[in-house]
């Protein structure tokens, strides 16, 4: 039985792709850690189906892959969206906590995407879809390890697009820039971002779901974004580092 697995499904960009694709017709496969949200978000989308599971943790995406196949189930589209930031100076930060954002975002998104290409690559048919961060476009002091996970991600869903092209998959890394998700609060925004440099959820989903629809290897929505992505053509790298560092989060 195909199905588009979710991850993060539970809140923010996450929810908004399992409405959307349960909107396309497709039958879902939500996971994250917060069950009752997803039992919720699935009783309501209808064809769809709720898995907790924490996807930072050891040995987590072996258990969801086995639950997955133990359902009869194939993933056809993967949408790789859990991930978390975290905002302070780095010789400040928890330890355990960066290792968790990176096993999350960089691990965990890397061990699905393993598991996922050889059937894909088989059957000659399929989609993942990454969601990586205008973050991955330059270094962010203040937030040092989250850009820098962002940054592996955009580079191997480039690699990634390339390499399964051939094979008739598609392949995209979604980059958007603030969004209106709980993302700030986890993440420990001190101050709002001006209103007008965040897009709503509905916006960027639909854009990423278009360019994966259209397999473009990058997918920036918003002219704003698409600007602060083309900024290391613009300047010097030492200039980025600089105007970054000198954001307050």
């Amino acid at each position: 039985m195909p199905v588009a697995l979710v991850t993060g499904a539970s809140a923010g960009l996450g929810e908004e792709f399992a409405r959307q694709l349960s909107q396309r017709g497709l039958r879902l496969v939500l996971a994250a850690r917060r069950k009752e949200r997803l039992d919720a978000l699935a009783a309501e989308l209808g064809d769809a189906r709720a898995v907790e599971v924490d996807l930072s943790a050891q040995g987590s995406v072996g258990r969801l892959l086995a639950e997955i196949g133990s359902a009869g189930e194939t993933i056809h589209l993967l949408v790789n969206n859990a991930g978390f930031g975290l905002t302070g100076r780095f010789a400040k930060q928890d330890p355990s906590r960066l290792r968790q954002m990176i096993d999350l975002n960089c691990g965990a998104l890397t061990e699905l995407c393993r598991a996922v290409a050889p059937g894909m690559v088989e059957r000659r048919s399929g989609a993942i879809l990454n969601v990586a961060s205008t973050a991955a476009f330059q270094p962010g002091p203040g937030m040092a390890v989250y850009f820098a996970t962002k940054a592996f991600v955009l580079s191997l869903t480039e690699a990634l697009h390339e390499e399964l092209k051939p094979h008739d998959i598609k392949v995209s890394a979604l980059c958007p820039g603030p969004t209106a998700t709980e993302f700030g609060d986890v993440a420990g925004f001190g101050r709002p971002i001006p209103k007008f440099a965040v897009a709503d959820a509905q916006s960027v989903v639909r854009a990423g779901l278009d360019g994966l629809d259209s397999n473009r290897a990058v997918v920036v929505p918003g002219m704003l974004n698409k600007l602060s992505a083309q900024g290391h053509r613009l300047l010097p790298r030492a200039a980025l580092r600089r105007i970054a560092g000198a954001i307050k989060f």
